[in-house]
């Protein structure tokens, strides 16, 4: 029992100072246009952006166990979405945001039915074989192939682009965020990784294999494709070859596997760790591909399970869990009374 009294306070105590220091660095972020460089500025833009895409990635592949090749479907279709609502119907890009998550999402109800009946690397090579077929349709579509070449300019209407940008990225991040951590604490959540631990034994258990997996894709989908609207707003145009690329995929892969796949905190320390590597790397062009491949083999061979994942192996430390908190686990136990109270004072 005293064993599980200190491992109550602990917790407590750590529930009252983790929400304090999450608060101030979020703080922190959201004032620093006030103050903070440009470079600072895009360097921090870019992280949100990548840690957003990695985070819906780990989603997928971390926690339900479906790993993608073809993510960037819906960083494409997002772009795309986004372009075509600004620049041919001339409407504002937050309906450009929606156009493109809803679009993501009728996609991937499409493609979900084909897809769902591959399992294991049929299903990664599946996504791909979807992605570079759109990057054909897309190529040779008279729809989206005009202006000059084959690139589709996307029209932005403020009038302070890097710092409305800069909060707009934040903001996504922040929200990818919220909707993984929520999800994750609920049933679905719950089935989700029990899926992925074991099909048979969760479908025993009364799991909806098909059903779970669909909610899951379907909302990884909306949001990846918001975050692909996000990433063409920023960059102001888009091009089919870009915008369905394996590339955008690799780096979600290399940023959660870096961070931690199956943890919370993977996509946030594998973006910043991604980002600053890659801006460090473009002094080597034709050559950073191999030195960021040669840097990922090493971070996985001195830690297997990632950085957060071998820190909270050796520690047990976690910044988020989605694990049910150590009270409620408790009460659930009858070790403790509704009023935090020992059920046996004497024990």
């Amino acid at each position: 029992m005293d064993n599980y009294l200190t491992l109550l306070k602990k917790a407590g105590t750590a529930r009252v100072i983790k929400p304090v220091v999450i608060c101030l660095v979020l703080l922190y972020l959201a004032l620093l246009p006030m103050w903070g460089d440009r470079n600072t500025m895009n360097v921090l833009l870019l992280i949100f952006l990548y840690m957003a895409l990695a985070q819906m990635w780990n989603l997928l592949g971390g926690y339900a166990g479906l790993i993608s090749l073809g993510q960037q479907i819906f960083v494409g279709l997002g772009g795309y979405s986004l372009a075509i609502v600004t620049r041919v119907y001339e409407m504002h890009f937050l309906v450009g945001f929606l156009v493109a998550g809803v679009v993501s999402v009728l996609f991937a109800l499409v493609i979900s039915v084909p897809i769902f009946k591959m399992k294991g690397v049929y299903f990664t090579i599946g996504t791909w074989i979807i992605a570079e077929g759109l990057t054909l349709l897309f190529r040779n579509w008279g729809y989206v192939n005009y202006s000059i070449g084959h690139f589709i300019t996307v029209t932005r209407t403020w009038s302070s682009p890097q710092q409305q940008m800069y909060y707009l990225a934040f903001i996504v991040a922040v929200l990818t965020f919220a909707v993984v951590y929520i999800l994750l604490r609920s049933k679905l959540g719950l089935a989700l990784m029990a899926m992925r631990d074991n099909e048979a034994a969760a479908e025993v258990r009364g799991v909806s294999l098909y059903g779970t997996k669909l909610r899951c894709f379907l909302i990884s989908s909306f949001m990846t494709g918001i975050i692909g609207a996000a990433i063409y707003l920023n960059q102001g145009q888009i091009l089919p070859d870009a915008a369905f690329s394996i590339d955008w995929t690799i780096s979600m892969v290399f940023i959660v596997i870096i961070g931690g796949i199956g943890t919370l905190e993977a996509p946030i320390i594998g973006a910043v760790i991604f980002v600053l590597l890659r801006q460090r790397l473009f002094a080597f062009p034709g050559y950073s591909m191999a030195i960021l491949g040669a840097i990922a083999v090493i971070l996985i061979l001195a830690a297997p399970r990632g950085v957060m994942g071998t820190i909270s192996d050796k520690t047990g430390f976690e910044v988020f869990s989605a694990r049910r908190r150590v009270k409620d686990m408790a009460r659930r136990l009858n070790i403790i009374s509704d009023d935090d109270k020992p059920v046996n004072e004497d024990a």
